[in-house]
């Protein structure tokens, strides 16, 4: 039997808090402080000091697509901007072909934008897309307030959430790329030359030709990454290995990704009793958890959530968890969640499958079986679920948070699972009880009775597994099973 329940099925008298629940609760109790501050007396001292974001203005440039898109679109980032602690105060969207090159709106939605940020007392501009070095200093210098792109956003939410070792190491090195080409001078001090005063006031260990300040923390950044990527090189070497370990066993591996707050963790809560972490926020969790469940037909199974996707994903982040995304490319299975309640749940299909195809071609690997979910259809739309029921046919619906659907995707889960199995009668001595329940664990068992030589079973198993119990056949003309 498949266990059924989640952590807020469980009775919390009994049993004591699960992992997620201690996090959740560790997350909650931690509160940027507002009413600080932050506008920069130095705009460029940007780069040099910890995002914290208090009250944000939301900015976005609107170059194709519908305005219902182009309204989700900030919807999107104004999600992103709470999950990292700030107040969104007001959001501008500008109609232009293509984003302005020197200030990314142009300079007359900069003075509508300057307005905007004395009305309501922000001190912190969000831009939805990746801003150039250039278009970065240029808006900050018109606003007078710290300006930050799509890109440093959802690296903050990451660095705020990483809790494994590797994960924190993922994210810094995705930080250090992304600063690195972006570093400047701290106002006048980061420019001046550490050496070449000789005969002036430079003083000893001052003399000679020296570099520039920040071209000394340009290389510290660069040795940095270097230690970092080996430090993921090693830790890659250990998911790999248990990876392997893994597949050395026939139990099949079912990796769940989608996009990021499409319900994954609440799945693998449901479907395993996990206990991992569920919030309703983007990105909440980032470390892969792998958890055993078994099938109704008695098949044992693992499922692996991985970390989300989002629209225009940092290729920072892409490459930084090139490791954690393999889990997807080495599954036989890929549950892919998608968000029922989404205004454009497409939207969210096409993103995801990206990065997914890049990761597969990256690793010219065979991309795995798809099995598209979609899930929160208690909150979803009735007349977007009935546009997906015509559009993707071959998806199963289900509520992570109710259970509906859930019997349903098990069933299947099993088929596919079972596709490719071979049905054998075997005839095991009452002697080799392991293989009894070898067979148990890895196939499943259609018939089963006792006689006076042993155990009859007629079971379903995985072509490797058949070919190791063949001296055990009784019935020499296999069929293929299909379930």
């Amino acid at each position: 039997m498949t266990i059924d329940h989640t952590a807020a099925d469980r009775p919390t008298r009994d049993l004591d808090p699960s992992i997620g629940e201690l996090q959740l609760e560790e997350r909650s109790s931690l509160r940027r402080v507002a009413g600080l501050s932050t506008e920069l007396q130095d705009v460029n001292d940007a780069e040099y000091r910890q995002l914290r974001l208090e009250r944000v203005v939301l900015v976005g440039v609107w170059t194709e697509g519908s305005a219902a898109q182009a309204d989700a679109a900030m919807a999107e980032l104004a999600q992103l901007a709470e999950t990292a602690g700030s107040e969104v105060c007001d959001a501008l969207i500008q109609r232009r072909d293509k984003p302005d090159a020197a200030t990314f709106i142009g300079s007359g939605k900069v003075s509508v934008l300057k307005d905007v940020i004395a009305a309501t007392g922000a001190d912190t501009v969000i831009c939805d897309g990746e801003l150039t070095p250039g278009q970065l200093l240029a808006l900050e210098k018109a606003v007078n307030v710290k300006v930050i792109d799509r890109t440093a956003l959802i690296l903050d939410i990451f660095a705020q959430h990483a809790t494994s070792r590797e994960g924190k190491a993922q994210v810094s090195l995705a930080q250090m790329e992304y600063m690195l080409p972006r570093l400047r001078g701290w106002g006048e001090s980061l420019s001046r030359q550490a050496g070449g005063r000789a005969g002036s006031n430079g003083g000893v260990g001052l003399r000679g030709p020296g570099e520039t300040k920040i071209e000394t923390d340009r290389r510290r950044i660069r040795e940095r990454m270097a230690k970092l990527r080996r430090e993921i090189k090693g830790m890659k070497q250990s998911r790999d290995t248990k990876r392997y370990r893994r597949r050395a066993t026939p139990v099949p591996s079912i990796a769940i990704a989608g996009y990021t707050n499409a319900g994954k963790s609440s799945l693998l809560n449901r479907i395993t009793g996990a206990g991992v972490l569920v919030q309703n926020a983007l990105f909440a969790t980032l470390d892969p958890t792998t958890r055993r469940a078994d099938l109704p037909d008695g098949r044992s199974v693992v499922f692996t959530d991985t970390v989300g996707f989002v629209r225009h994903l940092p290729t920072q982040l892409v490459e930084a968890f090139r490791s954690t995304l393999e889990e997807v490319v080495d599954s036989e299975l890929l549950l892919h969640v998608v968000d029922g309640s989404d205004a454009f749940p497409l939207r969210q299909i096409e993103a995801v499958r990206k990065v997914v195809n890049e990761v597969v071609e990256e690793q010219n690997a065979e991309r795995p079986r798809e099995l598209l979910v979609i899930n929160k259809i208690d909150a979803a739309d009735p007349v977007v679920l009935a546009e997906l029921h015509h559009a993707l046919p071959d998806a199963v619906f289900v509520s992570a948070a109710t259970g509906q659907g859930v019997d349903e995707l098990l069933e299947r889960i099993m088929q596919i699972v079972a596709s490719g199995d071979t049905e054998l009668t075997l005839e095991i001595p009452y002697t080799r009880g392991d293989l009894v329940a070898r067979v148990h664990g890895e196939g499943a068992v259609v018939e089963e009775e006792h006689s006076a030589r042993g155990t009859r079973l007629v079971v379903r198993l995985p072509a490797s597994v058949a070919g190791e119990l063949r001296e055990f056949v009784i019935d020499d003309d296999p069929r293929d099973g299909a379930a």
